[in-house]
Formats: structure tokens, sequence, C-alpha cells
């Protein structure tokens, strides 16, 4: 049976950016809504198998019910621009999935849907209407089932008119007359004062209608009969706004809704875009065609000259090393610490030799690894900086990376989410290479091919690298990104192997002392919270926490989810002042986060040959440039608590004696917008040597310095940081708590001050909207396609990306380049003192005894002096026995 699915648009997707978390891609585009709205999708074309589908949304602000009363749905807050944003992805992501989508000006969402139900009931069509609004169960029929969204997005609650009857008691038409009685808040729809939903149910019960009930107002008494007296005619009208209008002149046909499924060929790229790369593999299995379909028009696969490189003919290979123009490494799994390396390819210009990785470890292959040790000899690849930490490892020595196809990919196009090897080669257009998952399998699956499968996977891996590496040479030039390839992101590649593979030490005893601590701890907030509960409970448990708080303590309900209250940590925060409990459970939380995350992660992560840690640094990660790190991840350890801080105590010196020495850019973002700008007050500041916070402060309220106090300076420092990212009034009165007219004030108020801040982005958006992208001072670049569409949401997005990227990616640059030169330094001057982390801003570092006095002066010299600004650089410098006391 023809089976259709309507889904009202714009209620599902608000419902979805308020359920979810926030969430963005690595682009910067936030994705929450997005993502919500595709995973109720997903499971409504799974378990419906809707033949036919729609996705309706509200054309505009303005529609015929503005005509009969102006204040229709005036009583609703601005749409978030973090919200507003999303709407053109979703329908993009439509678009993607093959599936209709359909507003018109004049009409709601709702009159849309409306419409088609009234020609599916007279056609005896079946169709499931998708809303979290009430209103739409007027439209219920013997044909026409209504479903409810319920606590999230995912979860519906279907009626029909039977079902409606038993919970309410009333037809569908009825549902018209309820709302009539009792109005709308959400839609400012007025009813009558003084009736809710229960004495409108009670009226509708014995009268009927909105009609019957204001001809029978003489049965009424009391103030219920003064109101009903009084707004009669807001009665009436309020049941004409609530009713569906369902004669919307609609050109699609029923054949147009048609559904076919999604093909991959076109979902997966959208995806990828977003970075939803749980929901890949569902929309693959769902694909109707089996997974065909293709990105681009591939290029027929090129013959591969192959030869597997045996014991007995490892000098043929010897002799061809002067030819090799691409070096590859089969290295298997994510983390290059723990990897499996399988095998390697030498491409010649014609040929890939691909040496099994038992034969390069043997005697027999002994010129071939002093070849891959040579650091004269370049060595051309696909993530080489991965290459070099499974090797090390394995015990083979790697020097001489000369370029890198995933560097050289990245700086390309900072925003592409599929950089993968095949991801590439289908981009160029070739269709040699599969992906790892298509030749080894995932998880349980995962298996090594025979030789000749795997050799063959390898091979063609090189050959497409050797193909993608002459088209991205010629770019790079094409793009001015050269000198930052080779003189920045190339390098730095190297310092980073070097820091990974010299890991950092971990007082392992102290760590387990620690947890020790924060169990005792833990111990003690579980005695409290029990106490003030009256009960013992499950504090894990987010349905028993509830009750507790809920119906237990009576405290005010924030927020639901699917499954019964929410007790999310920004729930929590806002329910402190009510009661002693709350502050004790977020206290544990933080600490059962620390212990389980951060103590017990810790420990697992400590590699027992060496006694450390050896993160992993990712450069293809950010498009802001900045760099992300890994197994485990030490940019995060948290430093809000002192508990938390007490987690860097366990990092200590390797050495006997040394100590642990941290430099910390200060405000470097802000000083890069300074230079950027030219803003003489924020220049002035700086050069001056002021606290910046406290000028903002100063500027901003119009008082002197003494009359700062902490609130003002906390606000100035958020509207600091958030004009850096590129926050809106929503974001703002967030982080503040405060009304989103008053962080709309304090912005306006910033910017009237700083005017040179707002010249320059007005000017950074003029010059994106020329060129098409937004450069860093190192010209590292981020395309921004939507700086000139049509849409008002996707241009603010990019307008916002385009005047903070030059500032995140300028401060990313100098915290990289202060790297490499740093590198150099200790080089040059033969110091044994070691770099050992990046962590934002910061370097850490360990020094023996002979060297802190040299180093505590070397290292804030080589920082300032990164990149030279209209203002100063200055980082700031301290040590200790281990991290914790160096910070």
């Amino acid at each position: 049976m023809e089976k259709l699915i309507v889904i009202d648009g714009n209620s599902i997707a608000n419902r979805a950016f308020y359920a979810m978390p926030p969430l963005t891609n690595s682009s910067g585009l936030h994705t929450n809504a997005v993502f919500g709205f595709t995973t109720m999708l997903l499971k409504l074309i799974e378990e419906e198998k809707p033949t036919h589908l729609l996705v309706a949304f509200d054309a505009g602000k303005v529609t015929f019910r503005h005509a009969e009363y102006e204040q229709y749905k005036g009583g609703r807050a601005k749409t978030p621009s973090e919200l507003s944003e999303q709407f053109p992805l979703l329908r993009e992501l439509l678009t993607a999935c093959g599936i209709s989508h359909f507003e018109l000006n004049g009409y709601e969402a709702d009159d849309i849907i409306g419409t088609l139900t009234r020609i599916a009931d007279e056609q005896k069509k079946q169709v499931m209407v998708v809303s979290g609004d009430k209103d739409m169960l007027q439209l219920a029929s013997d044909q026409v089932t209504i479903a409810l969204t319920r606590k999230g997005v995912t979860e519906i609650e279907a009626y029909d008119p039977a079902q409606i009857q038993e919970k309410y008691g009333l037809s569908p038409e009825q549902i018209i007359d309820l709302k009539g009685l009792m109005g709308d808040t959400s839609d400012n729809i007025p009813g009558v004062p003084g009736v809710g939903e229960k004495t409108a149910l009670k009226l509708l019960h014995q009268y009927g209608t909105v009609e019957n009930v204001l001809a029978s107002v003489g049965e009424l008494k009391g103030k219920m009969k003064e109101n009903m007296e009084t707004h009669a005619d807001s009665a009436r009208m309020s049941k004409e706004l609530a009713t569906i209008f369902r004669e919307v002149p609609l050109e699609q046909s029923w054949d147009d809704l048609k559904f076919e499924g999604i093909s991959t060929g076109q979902a997966l790229p959208f995806f990828r875009k977003m970075e939803f790369k749980s929901l890949i593999d569902r929309v693959a299995a769902m694909d109707p065609s089996g997974g065909a379909g293709s990105e681009v028009d591939m290029e027929p696969a090129a013959p591969l000259n192959l030869v597997v490189v045996e014991a007995g003919n490892v000098s043929e290979l010897d002799a061809k090393l002067s030819e090799v123009e691409v070096f590859h490494v089969e290295v298997v799994g994510e983390n290059p610490h723990q990897s499996d390396v399988i095998g390697v390819v030498f491409r010649t210009f014609d040929t890939s030799y691909y040496v099994p990785f038992e034969l390069l470890k043997s005697e027999e292959a002994a010129a071939l690894r002093s070849w891959i040790a040579d650091g004269e000899v370049p060595k051309r690849g696909y993530d080489l900086h991965k290459i070099d930490l499974a090797l090390h490892w394995k015990g083979v020595a790697f020097e001489g990376a000369a370029f890198d196809v995933s560097l050289s990919a990245y700086l390309l196009d900072p925003t592409d989410s599929n950089m993968s090897l095949d991801g590439l080669a289908a981009k160029y257009g070739l269709s040699s290479v599969k992906s790892d998952d298509e030749v080894y399998g995932k998880g349980a699956k995962f298996k090594v091919p025979a030789l000749s499968m795997l050799s063959e996977h390898v091979g063609r891996k090189a050959m497409a690298i050797q193909e993608i590496m002459k088209k991205q040479q010629a770019e790079l030039e094409d793009v001015e990104m050269h000198q930052l390839y080779y003189e920045l992101e190339l390098p730095l590649s190297k310092v980073l192997a070097d820091m990974e593979k010299q890991g950092i030490a971990v007082n392992v005893g102290d760590l387990r002392d620690l947890g020790k601590e924060f169990e005792a701890i833990i111990n003690t907030l579980v005695t409290n919270i029990y106490q003030l509960a009256g009960t013992e409970f499950n504090i894990n448990s987010p349905k028993q926490l509830g009750e507790i708080l809920f119906d237990k303590l009576g405290l005010p309900v924030m927020k639901k989810t699917k499954t019964g209250y929410s007790t999310d940590a920004e729930v929590l925060e806002k329910l402190e002042p009510y009661h002693d409990i709350v502050k004790q459970i977020l206290h544990y939380r933080s600490i059962a986060k620390l212990q389980s995350t951060y103590v017990e992660g810790l420990l697992k992560e400590v590699r027992q040959e060496t006694g450390k840690v050896h993160t992993y640094y990712r450069q293809t990660i950010a498009a802001t440039g900045r760099l992300s790190s890994q197994f485990p991840n030490l940019q995060n350890i948290p430093i809000r608590l002192e508990e938390g801080r007490k987690i860097r105590k366990v990092f200590v010196p390797s050495e006997p004696g040394w100590s642990i020495l941290a430099a910390d850019y200060s405000q470097i973002e802000l000083r890069v917008l300074a230079h950027i700008s030219q803003d003489e007050k924020l220049i002035e500041a700086f050069v001056h040597n002021m606290d910046i916070h406290t000028k903002t402060a100063m500027d901003v309220f119009g008082v002197p310095a003494e009359a700062v106090d902490a609130n003002m300076r906390r606000q100035a420092k958020a509207v600091n940081f958030g004009i850096v990212y590129g926050i809106s009034d929503y974001g703002l009165s967030q982080n503040l708590n405060i009304t989103r007219k008053d962080a709309a004030k304090f912005i306006e108020q910033y910017f009237a001050v700083f005017q040179g801040v707002r010249k320059y982005m007005d000017d950074i958006v003029k010059e994106a909207r020329k060129n098409g992208y937004v450069t860093t001072l190192l010209e590292r670049r981020r395309y921004l396609p939507e700086i000139n569409a049509s849409n008002f949401n996707l241009r603010s997005f990019a307008e916002r990306t385009a005047m903070n990227t030059p500032i995140q990616g300028t401060a990313a640059d100098i915290i990289k380049l202060a790297m490499v030169k740093m590198e150099e330094r200790l080089q040059t001057e033969q110091l044994k003192s070691r770099m050992l982390l990046q962590v934002h801003d910061e370097l850490v570092f360990e020094v023996p005894e002979d060297e802190l006095e040299i180093m505590k002066e070397l290292v804030p010299e080589v920082m300032a002096a990164a990149l030279k600004l209209d203002v100063p650089l200055q980082a700031d410098v301290s040590y200790g026995a281990n991290w914790y006391e160096a910070k």
C-alpha cells in the first residue's frame, strides 16, 4: 500500500535544535538540528517504509493570519542564528537524499500539510504527519495518522481519531475548539483568559464547540461567565487562527512526492561534509541500489605494474631505489603508537614494489632500511607523520619527509571531511583505490587479505599518491601556499613526531594515589547525596536521579528527554540554587569523570617500556589550523577544578634533577585581532601592557579602572573572546546568563567603542565576497563558497567565519611557527632540553638543571619573535618539579 509521510520541517528542526547538545563540524558549522532531524528521518524511513515523502517548511514570518491578527506568533523570540543557519543545510540534506521539500509564501507548513491530508482523505491514501505541534491533531482521520514527537526527536506517539477521543474525549475537529478556548502561547493566540486545558476540555465535553459555549454563556457562573462574555470575539478569532487552512494552491502531484530510497552516491558527500560518521554506514545500508553511484566521474583504473618482492629478489629493488618517487607504508589502526605495519611500497615512475614488513625487517633488506632512514633521500607519500611513528615503534628509522599528500590536501581545502586516500583519489577522479574498510573489513570482521589482494591494494595506493602529488604541487603554487607548506607544515610534522616519540613521563604511583584520593572524595559525596535525598539510589542513572530531584524533592523541571527528566549539566547548574544536593551531585560528576577518564584512562595509556604517555598530534583535523591531540588527548585535561589541576602533578621529567617548564602565550588571539584590525584602543592596551579585559570594561561601561568590578570584567572577557569566535547575541546570552536583548546591546556597545574592530569585520567580509576565501597572515586559506549565497542564513554563517578565521588561524600559525623555530634553536645551541607537549597556546618542555636559566630566557624570546606584529607577543614562562608546579 502506498504511504505518504509528511514532516513539519520547522517544528522538527526546532525540537532537534533544543533537544540535541551543541554540535559543530570541523568547519565550524552548527549541525545539532540537522543531526537530530536526520536521525529522526532515517528512523522513519526504516520503520515506516514510505512510498512518498515530503518535508513542508514555513516560507516566512508573515502569513494570511497576520491580516486578521497582527500579533499572531508575536511573542516568539528571534530564532537563534545557530539554528537559522541550519535550515539551508536541512534543505541540502533533503535534496541529497532525494526527498521532496516545499514551502509557499503566505502560508505555514501546517497549511501545506492540511491541504495534502485533505487530498489524501478524498483519494483514500494513507498519510502519517510528523510534528511537534498538537494543532495537527485536528487533521487526524481514517486515512491520516498524526505522529507527535515525545521527549526529544526520535520518539513519537501516533494518534488516530480513536486515540484522540481516548486521551481528550474529543473528535479531531474539536481540537480547534480546544485551542479557541485555551489559546496557545507559542503562537500568541489569546484564547479566553482564565481558561486552561482542563477547563476547556470540561466545557467542550458539555457544549461541544466554541460557538455552543458562547451561546450557552448564561449557564456559566462567576468569573468564567464574565470572561466568556467579555472575550467572546477573542474565542472566535482564536478558533479561526488555530484552524489549519486546507485549500493551499499546490502544484505538486502525488507522483511528485514519490520516494525511491536514499542513494549513497548523492547522500554520502553531504554526510561527510556534516561529519555524521555514525550515520554513514546506516545510510549506506538503506541504499536501494546496493551502494551504486559515484561522487565524481572517475577515470578508468590504469593498469598496475606490480612486483611482490621476496627474499631472493630484494637486490632488484635495491638497484631501483634512486628512481623511487613514492614511499608508502601500509599502517593499520588509528593510533600509530600501537598500529600494525603490514607492508611497504617503493613506487618508481611505472612500477610498485611491494615488500612485506617481515621481509623489510630481515637482513636481506638492510639496504632498504638504510634508504628509509637516510634524511638526504626525499620521501613522498601519504601521512608521513603517521608512517614515521608506526615505523619507529617497529624498530625502523624514518627520515627525509619531502611531500605529504594528506598535509597538502588539508592546506588546499581544510573543510574537506574525507581526506582518506580513497577519498582524495575520488576527489581527483582516480578510480583505482578501494577504501581500507572494503579490503580489511571493520571491527570484528577485520582480516588481512591474501598477499595477492593486499599487494594490489597497497600498490594502487602508491600509484594514486603519485598522481595526486603531481596535481597538488601545482595547486600549492597557484594558491600561494607553497611557503606555508614547505616552511611550516611539513617541518612541523617532523617536530611533532619527535615530540610524540619522546612522550612525557608519568609518575604512576602518584597517579594511583590520586585515584585513591578521588575515590575517597567520591565516597564522601555519595554519603552526602544519600543523606540529602533521604534514600539510596543510583546516582549515575539519569532516570533514578530525575525521580529523586523532581518527584521526591520537588525541584522545578527544566527540560525533559525521550526517557524522562533531563539531568544534564546545564539543567543541574540552573537547579543549584534550589537545593544543596545539586552542588554535591555536580561535584560528584566532576570527580567521577576525573577518576574514570584521567586516572584510569591515563593508566591504560602509559607505555610499559617507556613509563610515558605518547600522544598523537593531528595536523589535518581543525579547519582553523589548530592541532588536535589523541591517544590520549592531553589538550583536554580539566583545570577549572583544583582536583582537575592535580592531574598535572603526575606529569614529570623523565630524568632525575630535571624540571618541567611551561610557556603560555598571553591572549594571543586578541593580540592578533589588534594587529589585523589596527584598532587604536586595542593596540594601546597591548603596547602599554594593560589588562585587556579591564580595559574593555572601562571603555564599554565608561568607567575608570578602579570602578571595574569582577562581574564587569567577566562580561568584558566573554565579549572579547566571543568577538574572536563570532559569537551571536544568543551565544553570549547563554554564556553570561543574561537576556538576548542585553547581550545584543553589549555587543553593540563593544563595536561603538572598538570601531577598528568593526571596520575590520566589515572589510574582511567584503574581501571574502570578492575572493571567495579569507587568509591568515601566513596565507593559510579558508574557502567560503556560501559568502555570496542568496540565502541569509548560509551567508551569515560564512560572514562570521570570514571574520574569525584570520584571527584563529593566525594564532594557530604562530604557535606552530614557535614550535618549529624552538626545535631549530634547541638543535643549533645543542641543548639537552626537550619539547614535550603543545596544549592550545602553551608549550611544555623538560629541562636539565644546568639549562634552566637559559630556557627561561630562550623559550619566551623565541615565542615572542615567532611572527612580527604591531603589538608585542608575550609568553609567560614558569617551571617546577612537575607540570602542576610549572603552571
